[in-house]
């Protein structure tokens, strides 16, 4: 097993004994791929109680992305891969939302209020940011830079989880694969994907890497040339962990001949 290992960030917000804001799983990986996952827990740290919301709504897809961990890390094992992960709840900030952006700390999720979000003020806004926003990012930021210490260029794959059902909509599709200039890993693991018979695959569904809402890609992979997707697992085919180690097999299958290609893992900015 890969080992694991918590990155020991602290700030004021988090308690000593609490768990860190981010986790490196099997930090010592040596394929040429980063995995992240941005939404991958609806824990909220004990100074902000439960943000005035219901226990229920922490088993919703506004908390977190329901699946996504467990897909991510399966595939992190089966690739050999870092991956880091968040510890926290997207309600309490969203680490794939630039710092400001209106949904960043969203008063507003889904159609649920979540009132401990209504009132923000800009100290209180740093504070999470320097307790679960900085970890996250500079942890990112640090494995990329151990890639390049050897001289290897990684690919970026962002993993998510969306609802089957949105706004009423029904989702065709069993994964999204969103990309927004650099085809070079999302185009051909579309193609890879939908050959396998069975899956119907999303370009840019249900959502789209081009409406500039996503932080995570833009700012550690596309903004520095490197090849990178994200990719959006529908969760009721991986909310057991059964369907995620099915998920997790099929992306293997489809990633490791790409990731394989040397001429992926080069610097190249569209």
């Amino acid at each position: 097993m890969p080992a694991v290992s918590a990155v020991p960030h602290r700030a004021p917000l988090l308690a000593p004994d609490e768990p860190p804001p981010v986790e490196l799983f099997n930090g010592a990986g040596r394929a040429g791929v980063l995995l992240v996952c941005d939404h991958a827990s609806p824990r909220v740290p004990r100074m902000l109680g439960q943000l005035g919301l219901p226990p229920a709504a922490f088993g919703r897809h506004i908390a977190w992305d329901i699946g996504a961990a467990d897909v991510a890390r399966q595939l992190a094992t089966a690739l050999d891969a870092p991956l880091v992960l968040s510890g926290y709840s997207r309600l309490v900030i969203d680490l794939n939302r630039r710092l400001g952006d209106p949904t960043s700390i969203p008063a507003m999720s889904d159609g649920t209020a979540v009132p401990a979000n209504r009132v923000i003020t800009a100290d209180e806004a740093r504070a999470r940011a320097a307790a679960l926003f900085d970890p996250y990012h500079q942890t990112v930021a640090e494995v990329i830079g151990g890639f390049a210490a050897r001289q290897v260029v990684p690919a970026i794959v962002s993993i998510h989880s969306c609802t089957p059902v949105f706004k009423g909509f029904e989702r065709p599709w069993h994964i999204g694969v969103l990309w927004n200039r650099d085809p070079r890993l999302a185009v051909p693991l579309i193609e890879r994907l939908g050959a396998m018979g069975d899956i119907a695959v999303g370009d840019n569904q249900p959502y789209s890497a081009r409406d500039g809402h996503g932080h995570t890609v833009a700012e550690h992979a596309e903004r520095g040339g490197l090849p990178h997707v994200l990719l959006e697992v529908r969760q009721d085919l991986i909310d057991t962990h059964q369907g995620a180690a099915r998920w997790a097999d099929a992306l293997h299958r489809a990633l490791a001949p790409l990731l394989a290609d040397p001429a992926l893992h080069r610097v190249k900015v569209y």
